[in-house]
């Protein structure tokens, strides 16, 4: 008997499953506060060159009148961020001439900052400014690089030991190094630690959203994608209230790490996959976990006649194509078709990363305030969710991610074309840009989870997470390449989404069919489908009357 026809009969989303759901709410919740923590952590408030130096030289000037004589401005008139004056410029006050021809160089005695928004931000501990921004641009990166690795790694070891125990081991390890990471005393220890987050943090981004969708039947599989996505949008609310209380960096890190700490007490109620317990021969526990699933969900009647025997012969039938085999990464590129396959959902994913986060890491881009965008940015997600989990059960996964993906370049070109001073404008085409590139997201966690069959899908997943946050630490750093031609990197990121747009039309629909147990599975599948498109094109033939 077919799992999927079990859970079917247990009801595939009754109070067991919603609980499956809650317990990992808190965990969920953790990740887009630390994906998008850099927005405000490493927020870089208005500054100008130190210059109280020239305090005994001009004592009788006030501070503004300092600045005039000291800091050049810039042909919007704001004062520069990174130069000052060769020598002072006293004259200026005295209207006598323009200082266009008077030499500058870098800022000498460090900086001083705004402190009206934030307390402190990683940018103004270490003076990560000017021709150090990148640094700032690299603590993003580097906590991505962490996550990308991290990934195939959990993949590996929830493939390997089970998805609960490894999740404990990400929950613990995440809290721990996000810990050391908020009393770094150096730069070279934050970046160290924040790469060791997000290695640890990947664990709870891969193996939740494939526990829950291994114990969610067939036709529940979308609306357990879309309370998936949810928790992202309230995670997100969560961390721009967490930065508009918390001004202090070190404090903020702590805030939005402290949901753990109820992961870890919850932790003892979550259930292992019974698909991962059956797809490894334990079938008694699987029998444990289906039975204590149809009593929550009152279908016990449903399942009396069946017993550990019945799962025994189901395992060795899921396992045919390597019985008692421990699956590995290179599994997935074993045979042609599913090595096709990861090909593919690894460049949709790379894409859809890459594009998202180039806008979701660019708030201070649109001209309003940080708090303010990142919270309209997160409330146009929750409709956008809806429409999501409506188009994916009308019209399918395959064509909903194409049209999320060419709708994100759309929206991305015609943000080029609108001027900077108008923030109001820009804000909004860039609100509907993160909204479908969001979605984008949403659907390929749960297509790559239908995709991948069981004995290799923490594998799979973990391989495209590791793509995907390839695409993520890049992005940053492509918004550097503004410094040649502002509209560099928005002429980027639309490409790839396109590109990403047509390799998705390669992949296989999903939508009202039963998750693959094994690899044999995608072969036969495929083979199918190759089958039919054979028969297709003769019967094409035949009716044009060509012999």
């Amino acid at each position: 008997m077919k799992f999927d026809s079990i859970l079917s009969e247990i009801n595939g989303f009754g109070k067991f499953q919603i609980q499956l759901f809650l317990i990992q709410f808190f965990s969920r919740i953790t990740l887009p506060c630390h994906f998008l923590l850099n927005n405000f952590m490493a927020a870089v408030p208005s500054h100008h060159c130190n210059v109280t130096a020239l305090d005994d030289v001009f004592w009788n000037l006030t501070e503004e009148q300092l600045l005039v004589v000291s800091v050049p401005t810039e042909q919007d008139g704001t004062r520069s961020s990174c130069r000052m004056f060769l020598e002072p410029q006293y004259q200026i006050l005295l209207g006598r001439n323009s200082s266009e021809d008077a030499k500058t160089f870098p800022c000498q005695n460090g900086w001083v900052y705004d402190h009206s928004t934030f307390r402190s931000t990683v940018v103004t501990e270490w003076d990560l400014v000017c021709d150090r921004k990148w640094m700032s641009k690299a603590t993003t990166t580097i906590f991505f690089v962490g996550l990308m690795i991290g990934a195939p790694l959990f993949g590996f070891l929830s493939d390997r030991f089970g998805r609960r125990k490894v999740l404990l081991a990400s929950y613990l390890s995440t809290m721990f190094f996000a810990l050391l990471s908020a009393f770094s005393v150096s730069y070279i220890m934050f970046v160290i630690m924040r790469f060791f987050t997000g290695l640890s943090i990947a664990g709870i981004s891969i193996i939740s959203s494939v526990l829950n969708v291994e114990w969610v039947s067939t036709k529940h599989r979308t609306l357990s994608a879309l309370m998936m996505g949810l928790d992202g949008t309230v995670g997100t609310w969560i961390l721009v209230g967490f930065a508009y209380g918390v001004n202090e960096w070190r404090m903020l890190i702590l805030a939005v790490t402290s949901p753990l700490i109820l992961s870890v007490i919850v932790w003892w109620w979550l259930p292992e996959s019974a698909r991962w317990l059956l797809a490894n021969g334990k079938t008694n526990d699987a029998y444990d976990y289906i039975m204590k699933c149809a009593k929550m969900n009152n279908s016990e009647d449903k399942v009396k006649d069946l017993r550990p025997e019945t799962l025994i012969q189901s395992a060795k039938d899921k396992t045919k194509d390597g019985n008692e085999k421990n699956y590995t990464f290179v599994d997935i590129f074993r045979t042609p078709n599913i090595r096709k396959l990861s090909i593919y959902l690894g460049l949709v994913w790379f894409g859809a990363e890459l594009t998202y986060y180039g806008i979701s890491l660019n708030i201070a881009g649109f001209g309003l305030s940080l708090f303010l965008t990142q919270f309209i940015f997160a409330s146009m997600e929750l409709p956008m969710k809806i429409v999501v989990f409506y188009l994916l059960n009308k019209l399918g996964r395959k064509p909903s991610e194409m049209g999320a993906l060419f709708l994100t370049a759309v929206f991305l070109l015609i943000n080029m074309f609108i001027p900077k001073d108008q923030a109001i404008a820009r804000t909004s085409v860039a609100v509907f840009g993160k909204a479908v590139s969001e979605a984008s997201c949403t659907i390929m966690y749960l297509y790559t989870a239908e995709l991948y069959p069981t004995v290799v899908r923490q594998n799979g997943v973990g391989y495209t997470a590791f793509i995907a946050r390839l695409g993520v630490s890049m992005s940053p750093l492509i918004m550097l390449l503004e410094d040649f031609w502002y509209l560099l990197p928005a002429v980027t990121y639309s490409t790839v989404a396109v590109i990403a747009g047509l390799v998705a039309s390669r992949l296989t629909e999903t939508l009202n069919t039963n998750l693959p147990e094994t690899i044999g599975d995608i072969e036969k599948r495929k083979g199918k489908e190759k089958a039919v498109s054979a028969v297709s094109m003769e019967n094409v033939r035949l009716a044009s009357g060509d012999t």
